[in-house]
C-alpha cells in the first residue's frame, strides 16, 4: 500500500515535469493536511503551520523540476517543510516575548496530555520526557510510517544515526514507562 502511493505520487511528478499542470493540484491535495500536521508537530501552532506549509509549496512548486527521485516526493517535500520549520522557531527564539509565548503553548499542550488517563497518555508523558531528536525520529517511523532512509533524508542525517535514535528512543522508554 506505502509503495503504491509513493510510485502515484512518482508518476504525478513526472507528469508535472512533463508539463501537465492538473498534476500539481493532485500532489497539493493528497499531501497538504500531512504537510500542515508535520510543521505543526514543530511549531505547537496551527496557523504558523499552515502559513510555513504555503510556503514549502512555493519552494517545491519551484525546484520541482529538479526532483531527480520522483518517487521520493513525499520524504523530499516533508525535508522542506521540517526546514521551513525549523527556520521559524528560529526567528520565533530571537524575540524572548515570542519565546515565553512558545513555552507557555507547549506547557498547556503538556498539560492536557498529563489530563489524559490510561496507557496512551502515560506513553504520550514518556515520550516527552525523551530528547527531541528522539521524538522526532520515533513520530516520523510510528505515526507517519517513513522508512529508516526517508527519515535520514528529512532530518538531514545517516541512517546510522536515525537506527541510533529509534533504538536509545526505544529503550529509554521502556526504562521510563518501567519505572512509573
Amino acid at each position: 500500500m506505502k509503495t503504491t502511493r509513493f510510485v502515484f505520487d512518482g508518476l504525478m511528478v513526472l507528469e508535472y515535469q512533463s508539463g501537465n499542470q492538473k498534476s500539481l493540484s493532485v500532489l497539493v491535495n493528497r499531501h497538504h493536511n500531512r504537510l500542515c500536521r508535520h510543521s505543526y508537530r514543530y511549531t505547537k501552532d496551527v496557523e504558523a503551520s499552515k502559513d510555513i506549509v504555503q510556503d514549502s509549496w512555493r519552494v517545491i512548486i519551484k525546484k520541482l523540476n529538479t526532483l531527480k527521485d520522483p518517487n521520493s516526493f513525499s520524504s523530499w517535500s516533508t525535508r522542506i517543510v521540517t526546514h521551513k520549520s525549523l527556520d521559524y522557531l528560529n526567528k520565533l527564539k530571537s524575540s524572548q516575548k515570542n519565546l515565553k509565548s512558545f513555552a507557555e503553548n507547549d506547557q498547556e499542550q503538556t498539560q492536557k496530555e498529563t489530563d489524559d488517563t490510561g496507557k496512551v497518555s502515560q506513553l504520550l508523558s514518556a515520550i516527552k520526557e525523551l530528547p527531541e531528536n528522539q521524538q522526532m525520529v520515533l513520530k516520523l517511523f510510528y505515526t507517519e510510517e517513513y522508512s529508516l532512509k526517508e527519515i535520514a533524508e528529512i532530518l538531514d542525517i545517516s541512517v546510522g544515526t536515525t537506527k541510533s535514535r529509534l533504538y536509545h528512543a526505544r529503550e529509554k522508554l521502556k526504562k521510563i514507562l518501567k519505572d512509573k
